[in-house]
């Protein structure tokens, strides 16, 4: 009985999108929509093929990549170590954060016009954007998990005479790591919003700037087989963090 429930949901997990994809042409091409405004997937995927043959793709990706990267980085460290911080000890948590809270809920996108005021278009105002969106989803899961973790281990560890540094890198961190990674893994996804605002902020090259361009000329095709690749590229991250995560805490598996 286990065994067919797995067969029949193999079938389902790959016949998914194969069907989503057969559904969408036959839509497309017996004219229920407009396929101007909503081609087909097979020129969609003609425009793919051209956008890759071209050069721009790699290009694009190039730019959009290094701008998660280096937002998501500098974004994910500094707020896990602020979040050890205010998850760890009251006098900082009752400093940093009421005003975490106040920022957090404002959204990287709204950010868009002052960040060109503060850095024109230069990479440092996409790199800020990305920072924004990651920054308080990871310290959010750092500062819950610290807080939350097993009060039985604490107190074994205050007996045993552990040092502060001992109990925030051998009891605290380990015991939080699950929360931990959980923010790491949404702040991906994050990064990915956080980025087409990033990239529509001014931008000369990324995936999302040349969304802006086909959208421009109604190169409709164009534009949604960008939004596959990012949607591609989001996917790859978020799956391989994924198998990263479950090898340093397998034991929460």
């Amino acid at each position: 009985m286990k065994s067919r429930a797995r067969m029949w949901e193999m079938i389902a997990r790959w016949s998914s999108l194969p069907l989503l994809v057969l559904i969408w042409e036959i839509v497309v091409r017996n004219g229920m929509v407009n396929p101007i405004l909503f081609p087909p997937p097979t020129v969609v995927a003609a425009a793919f093929l051209d956008y890759a043959s071209s050069g721009m793709l790699m290009t694009d990706l190039g730019w959009s990549v290094s701008r998660v990267v280096i937002g998501y980085l500098a974004g994910a460290i500094l707020a896990i170590l602020i979040g050890l911080l205010t998850g760890g000890n009251r006098f900082a948590a009752a400093f940093f954060s009421p005003v975490f809270q106040m920022l957090r809920p404002i959204p990287p996108i709204a950010f868009v016009p002052i960040v060109i005021v503060w850095f024109g278009l230069s990479e440092l105002g996409k790199w800020f954007l990305v920072f924004w969106g990651v920054f308080f989803t990871v310290w959010l899961s750092v500062h819950l998990g610290v807080q939350r973790v097993n009060d039985t281990l604490i107190r074994a560890a205050r007996c045993l005479g552990a040092s502060k540094r001992m109990m925030l890198f051998e009891v605290m961190l380990p015991g939080a790591l699950p929360y931990i990674f959980m923010g790491l893994r949404t702040a991906i996804s994050v990064s990915f919003y956080t980025l087409v605002a990033a990239e529509l902020a001014g931008a000369f090259a990324g995936i999302a700037y040349r969304l802006e361009v086909t959208q421009q000329n109604m190169q409709i095709g164009h534009m949604i087989a960008g939004l596959i690749v990012l949607g591609l590229i989001s996917t790859v991250a978020d799956k391989l963090f994924g198998m990263f995560s479950n090898k340093v805490i397998h034991w929460n598996t």
